[in-house]
């Protein structure tokens, strides 16, 4: 039985099963962004000091090894294949030879990001066909995914990100496991697997799998990149995908926007969801904004979405809405529960915050089906005006800023910074949005 048919049997609901199975393979790991971007590279290199970590593009990966890679700008990630067998009181995953091997070693952080350094490292070895096999205490037939919970995993954008949409897959260990993570995002897990999540840290068995990936892989922010997940037939996994696997796990009722035709009823409008933000990157006219959402069309509702709050919950809120608004942030990780066909209007902070913006949700909302618009602060908008003054650097030159390191962009234009929009000039894109719901 191939890697994909042992993922997929008895493990995914109806939708998956009807659309994933098409769209898995082994070594696909569906994953995504980070919020402070970095892209340093680091070598995870065997004994013998060579680099042993490949590239992902492998037919297939051959019994009783180990292919790893690091060709991601964000993370590294490890394929083990045949007899392999997980200890989580060392945290270690070794693989049985079927043949003559050498003994190689390396050391991963089972996370998305490489360079999380609060995460306990996973030893994978390839044994050789002379060192002592530790007797399987507990066998498993469905291969396992082990990766951690620790890192940037209590951000709500990290938590879709970098686990959340890898995670189709079967069997989870966990290391550094946060029970109210699983607890938050139940619903999502449970419907990714019908087992259980094994606490690495706590388990003493040693578990044999047919297969074990080591690491969640990131390939680009916050989205499928199709090339990297062929499936049987020629059709590749999209973000789309994930979007309608969670609308069915979460149980969302509406897949497709308003469509406004001759057909739709009288005083039918579009619904716009604004984000109201409680404590900074806030709408300081958030009326005035709301009434010009109304003024072009829209049925207009500020909301706030608690960053603790139960996914379960907010979800179907945003289901119901065809438009989110909002400041950059976490918060617009909310546009994976907008119908396939809606809008995200993000704005973008003033201070040179358009590339990371487009980055980490412009991109992603195209390709999860979305019409993504943007509008960008311009200082006299800002705060940051009124707080520093014309004269300060945030203000004057943000190129300094951004040369001053991640901390001080974060500082002044994500912590420090309120917006009052203008909304003379936010209505010709209230007016393309409106006007998206006329071509549907």
């Amino acid at each position: 039985m191939c890697w994909s048919e042992v993922m997929l049997l008895g493990s995914l609901k109806s939708w998956a099963q009807r659309h994933l199975i098409v769209g898995f393979v082994v070594g696909v790991l569906l994953v995504l962004l980070t919020y402070l971007v970095v892209s340093q590279q680091f070598a995870i290199s065997a004994p013998n000091g060579n680099e042993a970590f490949l590239s992902p593009h492998h037919d297939s990966i051959a019994k009783g090894k180990v292919v790893c890679n690091s060709e991601s700008l964000y993370s590294n990630a490890c394929e083990v294949d045949g007899d392999v067998r997980t200890n989580g009181t060392a945290l270690s995953v070794a693989v049985v030879p079927t043949g003559s091997s050498e003994h190689l070693e390396w050391r991963i952080r089972p996370y998305a990001r490489r360079t999380a350094s609060s995460i306990k490292e996973v030893t994978v070895t390839q044994l050789s066909d002379r060192d002592a096999t530790p007797p399987c205490t507990v066998r498993h037939t469905t291969p396992a995914v082990l990766f951690a919970l620790g890192g940037h995993a209590g951000n709500y954008w990290h938590a879709f990100c970098d686990v959340l949409v890898p995670l189709f897959v079967v069997l989870f260990l966990v290391t550094n496991i946060q029970p109210w993570w699983l607890v938050k995002y139940a619903t999502a897990v449970r419907a990714l697997s019908k087992y259980d999540a094994v606490d690495m840290d706590g388990d003493a068995e040693v578990r044999c799998f047919p297969h074990v990936t080591v690491g969640l892989r990131i390939d680009k922010l916050f989205t499928i990149v199709p090339e990297m997940a062929p499936g049987p037939g020629g059709r590749r996994l999209t973000m789309a995908d994930f979007t309608a696997f969670l609308r069915e796990a979460y149980a969302l009722p509406r897949g497709a926007p308003v469509s406004l035709t001759r057909q739709t009823p009288a005083g039918k409008k579009p619904r716009l969801l604004l984000m109201r933000r409680g404590h900074n990157r806030r709408f300081v006219n958030e009326e005035e904004i709301a009434r010009a959402a109304e003024a072009a069309g829209f049925e207009a509702a500020a909301v706030e979405l608690p960053r603790y709050g139960r996914v379960d919950k907010q979800a179907p809120v945003v289901n119901a809405f065809d438009v989110l608004m909002g400041v950059h942030g976490a918060g617009l990780t909310h546009a994976v529960f907008l119908p396939t066909g809606g809008v995200l209007i993000q704005v973008e902070p003033y201070g040179k915050m358009e590339g990371i913006a487009r980055a980490e949700f412009g991109e992603p909302a195209t390709d999860m089906g979305l019409k993504y618009l943007e509008y960008s602060v311009t200082a006299e908008e800002s705060t940051l005006m009124e707080t520093l003054g014309p004269y300060h650097p945030a203000i004057r030159d943000p190129d300094s800023v951004h040369g001053s390191g991640w901390e001080k962009v974060n500082e002044f234009y994500l912590q420090k910074q309120d917006v009052r929009i203008n909304v003379t000039c936010l209505a010709p894109i209230l007016a393309q949005a409106f006007d998206h719901f006329r071509q549907q």
